[in-house]
């Protein structure tokens, strides 16, 4: 069994919401691709006596913890007194940590305060773990079962020390034996749907199925066990994959380089050599910004309203046949411009409509290309900023599609 691994957040800020603890996250999907398995997060605020029950709790039921946060100077800054009290281990001073800390302040021609001294102070039998990124040096030791490792909660700070100590000091202190994990990524569908498309598929016991919903996509995880066969492996995923259909735009944890919906665009657009021009109206430029500094990117346009566009183009707009109207843009656009698809974007629904969270606006997406037009149809509902992101998405997915299938 693969090593139990528990990720301890200290911070007032944490607790309260003021701060996003991405620390946790970042960690997590680290440690779970070495080998370990996570089975807890938790976030203690600024309150002694709370620390030092949860670092008991920790000692006794995990193999390795990682904390972040609470080695700062001030009065709220905890951990390192803590550790001492929750262990019985009285706090010693480290003069080369204090050097450190020193120096930080000179190169910056800064004098100390004071109150970092308390930053070289650590529980008696703790290891240093350099920070050459800010004033708090990172601290470990062995509690019972439990290897724990104190670091800054400052995300960039954090993972430095990460990467430079921890990481290669876990891989020496534990028996690791890391899973496979595939993440079947899609678009246009939701988790409900995927779950019941896989229905009919028998998930072995040693496969973990989860699933994930983001903004931009919906994951579908595939957590096998160490040394599970590499072709069942691949006949599972691939009859996942075969049950979502074209829904599927990428597979992450095959070999092939994976990302996100417009790194799969990216990608086939480069080696196909095309390029690209788009009209958006819902989207209100989002998609183009989505594609910033790509070189297939010729020509960029956002109208919010449909007589605009209509008049700017000389094209005569119908309200009731919106697809029409599109592939009429469309071929305007391509026989003025220089790009070789054409992607436009036309919604129904009025100003009221498109910010009102409990009305749906329905999508019309028109993709001209060397062999004609295509299109899809989406009813989109949500705040404004979920309708302006789908309405981006969608777009890119029919020319993901296209270019993927060369047929919807």
């Amino acid at each position: 069994m693969n090593p139990i691994l528990e990720i301890f957040s200290q911070g007032e800020e944490v607790v309260t919401g003021q701060t996003v603890d991405t620390n946790a996250a970042w960690l997590s999907e680290r440690v779970v691709a070495m080998g370990f398995n996570v089975t807890r997060h938790t976030a203690v605020g600024d309150k002694l006596d709370d620390l030092v029950a949860l670092l008991w709790e920790i000692s006794a039921r995990a193999d390795c913890c990682i904390c972040t946060g609470g080695l700062g100077p001030t009065s709220d800054d905890l951990t390192a007194e803590a550790v001492a009290k929750a262990f019985d281990l009285p706090l010693e001073f480290d003069d080369v940590a204090f050097e450190q800390i020193n120096r930080f302040f000179t190169l910056r021609n800064r004098v100390m305060p004071e109150s970092n001294r308390k930053q070289a102070m650590f529980p008696k039998g703790a290891e240093r773990i350099d920070n050459a990124w800010g004033t708090a040096p990172g601290f470990s030791l062995q509690v019972g079962r439990c290897w724990f490792a104190f670091v800054p909660g400052v995300p960039m700070e954090m993972r430095h020390l990460f990467l430079e100590s921890i990481q290669p000091t876990l891989a020496g202190r534990f028996l690791l034996r890391p899973g496979k994990l595939i993440t079947i990524k899609t678009m246009g569908i939701g988790e409900s749907a995927i779950q019941e498309r896989m229905s009919s598929i028998e998930i072995p016991a040693q496969v973990q199925l989860g699933f994930r919903a983001s903004p931009d996509d919906v994951q579908t995880k595939l957590l096998f066990v160490p040394d599970y066969p590499e072709a069942a492996m691949n006949a599972l995923v691939s009859k996942v994959a075969a049950e979502l259909g074209d829904h599927v735009f990428t597979i992450d944890g095959l070999g092939q380089i994976g990302g996100d919906l417009v790194f799969t665009v990216d990608q086939l657009m480069t080696v196909g050599k095309h390029t690209l021009a788009v009209v958006e109206t819902a989207s209100q430029g989002l998609l183009a910004a989505k594609c910033i500094g790509l070189s297939w990117l010729l020509e960029t346009r956002y109208e919010q309203s449909l007589g605009r566009l209509g008049q700017k183009l000389s094209v005569a707009v119908n309200a009731d046949d919106l697809v029409a109207t599109a592939q009429a843009v469309a071929g305007e656009i391509h026989k003025t411009g220089a790009a070789d698809f054409v992607l436009v974007q036309l919604y129904s629904g009025d100003n009221e409509t498109f910010h009102d969270k409990d009305q749906a606006i329905i999508l019309y997406n028109v993709l001209l290309t060397g062999d004609g037009f295509h299109q899809t149809t989406h009813s989109v509902a949500g705040p404004i900023k979920r309708k302006q992101n789908q309405a981006a998405l969608l777009a890119l997915d029919l020319l993901r599609r296209y270019l993927q299938h060369k047929e919807l």
